[in-house]
């Protein structure tokens, strides 16, 4: 007899092959595994006569065995084994599984592992099983077991056979498992695809569509047929930029469903990728914002309309007060040139008297007059219609000029004035505006500086393509909360001066705006207070 493999002979071989060819192609076809775990025993049961063969599936979680197949056992004896526990004195099969290595028990009557299933075999007629373990790619999956009706131990022949289909069994069990796990995976796939809330759909990498699930369907009122081949910049326009993150993109859209309604939309598109991780299509996932959309607009227009309704109100007070202070600066000097005027005219004065009267009258109109003039500029101010010409203005004379004016004022408060050391420089301005700023900023600080002997300094700098003028005081400070109220016209903070209507600072700011600038008071309680008024450098 010639050997070709092993102790298999040529005939063996030639069976072995072609029994191999046969479960290959059950494997390849997609045939149970029930079926090919059949096929494979019963091969071995045709080149091995008067065995009985049985494959059985290892369950790792639950540590037993399950039946796989077993074409000649009797069904009784394959039923009473299915889902036997693995361990050191579980037969033939258990023991296997549970060590890993073959297991020969040449006569189950007399051996130890077989002491629990010994009169299962011999009720069946069973003396003698050995049994291979099954290795799979993770690990032992199950095990070859071959069966006789008395005492046997494999020969070199039996074992190169169990071997081969040993192997066999592992590949169709392996197999089978990725199989499963595919299905299994697809299966999955298909439940979140098409049960899941939102609008999904599938597309090319090109952009068509290919498939949806119900949400989109739902959403659009529209069937698949409709929509497959559809391109996604179609269906779903963008409204805005797209935004990418890491893997995919997002961005706003509309669409039209089969109603003629128009849908507030975010689209999310990403990349599915395939076993080498380039890109193979896009997954669209679309969530329909339209209510919330609408909710945001509406919230939108209450909150315009609030604000609008805030304003009028607020602007119908500062109305009110505005008529309301006007009334009350205008009613002392008026009542000051009423009385004197009937003074005048009632009683016999003398020279100095009625000279004295006259200067009252002049001072009290031109104290109106200046207040009028203040609430038409800041009139013109906020119309954009107030008269400016903008020239080049040297600084230093104004600054010269305004101090004089405010001298005697200053010697009457005890306020030392310190003006800046001569530096020329130029601003772009309106030089009688800028002389009107600065004598409103240092008569303000004269008059709320220290009763004790305060001083007032003005200085100025050039910075980058603008001019910064400080006024800085010795003053008690502005408290934080009284800072915001600084340009309210009218508000004079509380105090109860016969001096000024408080229109100096919001005047004083809309003046320095209108040519340009900006006008910032920065203040500490204790410390006195600064005024910067930075203005356009001449010739920038």
């Amino acid at each position: 007899m010639t050997t070709v493999a092993g102790d298999l002979d040529h005939a063996d071989s030639v069976a072995l092959l072609t029994r191999q060819t046969e479960i290959l192609e059950q494997i390849a076809t997609g045939v149970e595994l029930t079926g090919v775990l059949t096929a494979i025993a019963s091969a071995l049961e045709d080149l091995v006569p008067d065995c009985s063969c049985s494959v059985l599936l290892l369950d790792r979680d639950a540590a037993t065995l399950r039946h796989g197949a077993a074409p000649s056992l009797p069904a009784e004896y394959s039923a009473s084994i299915d889902g036997m526990g693995i361990g050191a004195d579980a037969g033939s099969c258990g023991t296997a599984a549970y060590t890993g290595a073959p297991v020969v028990a040449a006569d189950l009557r007399d051996d130890w592992r077989w002491e629990r299933y010994r009169d299962l075999a011999d009720r069946f007629g069973l003396r003698a099983c050995w049994s291979t373990p099954i290795r799979g790619r993770d690990g032992i999956c199950g095990t070859f077991a071959v069966y006789h009706r008395s005492p046997h131990r494999p020969t070199p022949r039996e074992e190169h056979l169990v071997e081969r289909l040993t192997h066999l069994a592992s590949i169709a069990i392996d197999h089978d498992g990725l199989l499963g796990a595919l299905a299994e995976s697809e299966e999955r796939f298909r439940r979140a695809f098409e049960d899941n809330a939102v609008g999904m759909a599938l597309a090319t990498l090109d952009g068509a569509i290919t498939r949806v699930n119900h949400a989109m369907r739902a959403l659009l009122g529209r069937a698949e047929p409709e929509l497959v081949g559809t391109r996604l910049d179609a269906l779903f326009p963008p409204v805005r930029e797209r935004v990418v993150h890491d893997e995919h993109e997002e961005y706003e859209a509309t669409a039209r469903t089969a109603g003629g309604r128009i849908l507030d939309l975010v689209v999310a598109v990403s990349p599915i990728r395939d076993t080498e991780g380039a890109p193979r299509a896009l997954s669209v996932n679309v969530l329909d914002v339209t209510g919330r959309r609408a909710a945001e607009r509406e919230r939108r227009r209450r909150a315009q309309a609030e604000l609008a309704r805030a304003a009028a109100e607020a602007a119908n007070r500062a109305k009110t007060d505005f008529v309301s202070a006007l009334g009350h600066e205008l009613r002392t000097p008026l009542q000051a040139i009423t009385g004197f005027t009937e003074l005048l005219g009632t009683l016999e004065l003398d020279a100095g008297r009625r000279a004295a009267a006259l200067t009252h009258i002049s001072a009290a109109a031109g104290h109106i007059l200046t207040m009028v003039n203040e609430v038409l500029d800041v009139a013109r101010i906020e119309a954009r219609a107030l008269p400016l010409t903008l020239v080049d203005v040297e600084l230093e004379p104004v600054v010269a000029g305004v101090l004089a004016m405010v001298q005697p004022l200053a010697a009457a408060e005890r306020v030392t004035l310190h003006p800046a050391a001569a530096r020329p420089v130029r601003v772009r301005a309106d030089e009688r505006r800028v002389t009107q700023v600065l004598l409103n900023l240092v008569t303000n600080a004269i008059r709320y500086n220290r009763a004790d002997g305060g001083t007032v300094r003005v200085d100025w700098e050039v910075d980058g393509d603008e001019v910064r003028i400080d006024v800085r005081d010795s003053g008690p400070g502005i408290p934080t909360e009284h800072l915001g109220r600084l340009f309210t016209p009218f508000d004079r903070l509380g105090r109860d001066s016969e001096e000024g209507v408080g229109l100096g600072l919001p005047l004083a700011r809309g003046l320095t705006e209108a040519m340009g600038g900006t006008l910032d008071v920065h203040s500490q309680v204790g410390a006195g207070t600064t005024v910067t008024v930075a203005l356009p450098l001449s010739g920038s």
